[in-house]
């Protein structure tokens, strides 16, 4: 199924600085039609996300900096302001933005008629990117067709419609799985062999089939930041899977007063990760909702997680109240760093968690109808 989730950027966080070797980009955009005044790099590591900027002089722009594995990158345009325009222009991703993976080499990037159409030397880790992205076209292809038929659907409220897209959606993740699990048979020691690893695993990690690929992969892979990263991952995911004890803890609810997950003990729990910012979870409550009020006198009750931001609880509030979500809340507002959502993996939400009386996890990520069949097999 077609799930719209809110990710962490740590999603795509791949790779993490490490040595202090360098990087370079020299980039040339002399015979983009349109004149550029400014170009901005940003990518993700460390821990942090990093945006550089370079003004463009007689065509030119450059970048440098230190890297620990390859990682992907992004290169976006600013053009000339013209103070005769009407309108200010919207920024195309096809025309004004490149991506590339990076690496610490000497880069070249030359812009041709437009700045994301540009030819790219120098990475060997964008090379093989390159080669795995043309692997990858049918199904890129057949996707975003996809996604304009469903956006179309959903204006119209075609429910059966977008089911049958989502079961489409289906059917081509389980081609591009195939491809990424072969690529990753063939090429253990591809540079971007952890970029595709995670494209692979998601973000809900299946530890029982992830871990022996990531395992296949060369050692100096699996030992770099990122390899240490997923491997940490996978560990987290190892603790919750289905048929796993619930890891216990204890958070602060709207009141300040601490609750913990074992004092739900001898009743089913839905440990729901959201936040009142996240689009997708607040139009995911309304199952949840539902799911409380039909099954809350029968022993079954939810706890929500919030990763609501620092200073913005009274954002928080107002949507619990707003959604009429009237079960038990807790969160420490530190955004995808809270110490339970790390605890947990989480990397993207909505999430959730349905435990036992005994606290045993027995399902996971239930969202619409897949959460109140769930429920109605228990309580029947």
């Amino acid at each position: 199924m077609k799930k719209i989730l809110c990710f962490s950027v740590l999603l795509f966080a791949v790779f993490q600085v490490h040595a202090q070797e360098k990087f370079t980009i020299k980039g040339d955009v002399s015979k983009v039609s349109m004149p550029i005044a400014k170009v901005y790099l940003n990518y993700y590591a460390d821990g942090k996300s990093t945006m550089d900027s370079s003004d463009v002089v007689d065509g030119k722009y450059s970048f440098s900096g230190s890297l620990g594995d390859p990682l992907m990158a992004s290169l976006r345009a600013k053009y000339q302001e013209d103070p005769n325009a009407k309108t200010i222009r919207a920024i195309s991703y096809n025309r004004d933005i490149k991506q590339l993976f990076i690496e610490n080499a000497k880069i070249s990037v030359v812009s041709t008629d437009s700045f994301a159409n540009a030819t790219i030397k120098g990475s060997k880790s964008h090379a093989e990117f390159v080669k795995w992205d043309n692997l990858m076209k049918p199904e890129n292809q057949k996707g975003g067709e996809l996604n304009k038929e469903y956006s179309e659907l959903y204006k119209k409220k075609d429910q059966a419609g977008m089911d049958r897209i989502e079961a489409e959606f289906d059917k081509l993740t389980a081609s591009k799985n195939v491809k990424n699990k072969q690529y990753l048979a063939e090429n253990p020691s591809s540079p971007i062999a952890m970029f595709i690893f995670r494209q692979w695993a998601g973000y809900d990690i299946n530890a029982d089939e992830a871990e022996p690929i990531f395992l296949s992969l060369s050692e100096k892979l699996r030992s770099g930041p990122a390899g240490k990263e997923m491997a940490e991952k996978i560990e987290i995911a190892k603790k919750t899977g289905v048929g796993r004890m619930a890891m216990d803890f204890t958070q602060n609810d709207t009141l300040g007063n601490p609750v913990s997950l074992s004092s739900f003990k001898g009743k089913h729990v839905l440990i729901d990760f959201w936040a009142s910012w996240c689009g997708p979870c607040r139009q995911e409550n309304p199952n949840v909702v539902k799911a409380f009020n039909n099954y809350k006198d029968k022993g079954f009750t939810v706890l929500g997680v919030s990763l609501d931001q620092p200073n913005a609880k009274d954002k928080w509030m107002k949507a619990i109240h707003d959604d009429k979500l009237t079960w038990t809340h807790v969160s420490d507002l530190k955004y995808w760093k809270n110490e339970v959502a790390v605890q947990y993996g989480i990397q993207a939400i909505p999430q959730n968690y349905l435990i036992d009386p005994q606290g045993k996890i027995i399902g996971k990520n239930l969202r619409g109808e897949a959460l109140n069949k769930k429920l109605e097999e228990l309580f029947k």
